[in-house]
């Protein structure tokens, strides 16, 4: 049936370096929609027998997944909470609890790149469905463990709820790049998703020490976050019917920018391509490395860092550090928004950079109860622009959305590598200064500024290259250029850039299998310190 849609004009590419060419701003400058009256694709039998999906029905699906992401968040957000009262319960240290933390992120650097290509070939509903039946089994063998009050089986019920986790964390995303295309729409998606599992975390992080002194067995703790996950596997199960449905009765949804037609699964396992992503893909993991890293190790610790700045019970510093964390839930959406339709993923890089590296700052320096209040003040309107930006630039730089959930699991893979091996130094660090964080905390500061100096390489590279420019373009600048997108695509796939950009991610990966290499050997470190736990 005819329709009207956006047509991006193709042409060959220039042969130019990536920096920006006067010619490549002139067509900038110039660019234009051309827009006809054109027959749909006939490429397949389904797209003449379904119909577009319709906006209600993609509501529906970031509803489902939200409420699906909220009972992970919440579970999330209780062993940060609960560091203190674990490490008396349990009779283990700085560095055993690091272990601990660092349990689930070991298990997923051994596992995360292949979740993330198996994702890709079968979809993220069906991955959801199985992860998260296996992270509610691993969060029942944890709460049997805080129960009877056992370091060793709380170590393998973490193990256990991690292969769970490893499988749902690309699978959500993976979903919602399928649904909604860079500055139309999988950015406000993000933000509502992220917003969402904020609240989740608040209430978990918040709600912790509560439960535990009212119990009288911090156990129920853990018991609590079973209940959830229960929660959380039944709106599961309704999401994947859910989509059953909605593959059957509509077909794809295309970029109106480039054209490309949006996949939830491959055919087939699609290495090739997640082998030579670009480069600007991984400016953008070189960013989430420092900047991710130093954000979820300090959110780990964070409840503690207030009991003693603060001189303060557990349960009023949960309260403290959830409040800093995650009040700026209701800024995600919104930031979501701001990107979707006005682009500067650039500029949102350089306010989640700085705004870390000031706050680590003043923490690391300003030992004072008004420095450290502020400090957890300027973090959390940090941490909360820091993941929809990051996750919607993967999605940005991309050229294939279909390889999308093995990129997203390298993201994964880097960070939780980074974890290890911050959380392991702080630890360590920690035990050595007398349970005080002076030392710690210049870790995090260090982190943070190495987060710092990415962006300002990004800011400068703006302004030499298209395709790093390109993430600061507006939604109507991304339709109109849409033919400049696919020109660059082409340049550095096929063209006189492909062995070039082949030959940086081939480095950049070969960095990303040494630095999981690196947090395996912290790890096992950890282990081996760790007083024969």
């Amino acid at each position: 049936m005819p329709t009207t849609e956006i047509t991006p004009t193709h042409t060959r590419p220039s042969h130019s370096s990536s920096s920006g060419s006067s010619t490549t701003r002139e067509k900038e400058k110039d660019a234009e929609i051309n827009v006809t009256t054109t027959s749909r694709p006939e490429s397949t039998a389904s797209d003449r027998t379904t119909v577009p999906v319709p906006l209600s029905m993609k509501l529906i699906s970031i509803l489902l997944v939200s409420l699906i992401g909220f009972g992970g968040h919440w579970s999330s957000g209780v062993t940060g909470a609960m560091k203190s009262t674990l490490k008396k319960e349990l009779k283990i240290n700085n560095t055993k609890y690091a272990l601990l933390t660092s349990s689930q992120d070991f298990m997923v650097t051994v596992l995360i790149l292949f979740s993330g290509m198996w994702t890709d070939r079968v979809g993220g509903a069906s991955a959801m469905l199985y992860g998260n039946a296996l992270f509610s089994v691993g969060s029942i063998l944890i709460a049997g463990a805080a129960q009877c009050r056992s370091f060793k089986f709380m170590i393998f019920g973490t193990v256990v709820e991690s292969l769970g986790d490893i499988a749902t964390q690309v699978a959500q995303y993976k979903i919602f790049s399928s649904w909604f295309p860079p500055s139309a729409g999988f950015a406000a998606t993000l933000g509502f998703e992220l917003g969402i599992g904020k609240i989740g975390s608040f209430v978990g992080k918040s709600s912790a020490n509560i439960i535990a002194k009212n119990t009288g067995d911090f156990a129920w703790v853990y018991w609590t976050a079973v209940f959830m996950n229960i929660f959380t596997n039944v709106a599961t199960l309704v999401f994947w019917f859910f989509t059953k449905y909605a593959n059957k009765k509509f077909h794809g949804t295309n970029d109106p920018a480039t054209g490309e037609k949006l996949t939830e699964s491959n055919k087939k396992f699609e290495i090739r391509k997640v082998l030579e992503l670009p480069w600007t893909f991984w400016m953008v993991m070189l960013f989430t490395a420092f900047q991710t890293s130093t954000a979820i190790v300090f959110s780990q610790n964070s409840t503690e860092l207030a009991e003693q700045r603060f001189n303060v019970d557990s349960i009023k510093a949960g309260w403290y550090s959830a409040m800093t964390q995650y009040i700026g839930f209701f800024l995600v959406p919104l930031l979501g928004v701001f990107i979707d339709i006005l682009g500067n993923r650039i500029t949102v890089f350089a306010v989640v950079g700085l705004g870390c590296f000031l706050a680590m700052i003043l923490i690391a320096f300003g030992k004072t109860v008004g420095a450290t209040a502020a400090a957890f003040g300027i973090y959390g309107v940090a941490y909360s622009f820091g993941p929809t930006v990051i996750i919607d630039g993967i999605r940005t730089t991309m050229h294939y959305q279909g390889v999308f959930g093995s990129a997203y699991a390298i993201k994964i893979a880097i960070n939780n590598s980074m974890n290890i091996i911050i959380a392991m130094i702080t630890g360590a660090l920690q035990d050595a200064d007398n349970d005080s964080y002076d030392r710690a905390v210049i870790v995090y500061a260090a982190d943070s500024a190495a987060a710092c100096c990415v962006v300002l390489v990004m800011v400068v590279l703006c302004f030499r290259s298209v395709d790093m420019r390109s993430l600061q373009w507006t939604r109507k600048q991304r339709i109109a250029r849409g033919h400049i997108i696919n020109e660059r695509k082409e340049f550095n796939t096929t063209g006189e850039q492909y062995e070039r950009n082949k030959k940086i991610s081939g480095v950049f990966f070969g960095l990303v299998c040494l630095l999981i290499v690196g947090a395996w050997a912290a790890y096992i470190w950890g282990a081996a310190t760790g007083n024969n736990y």
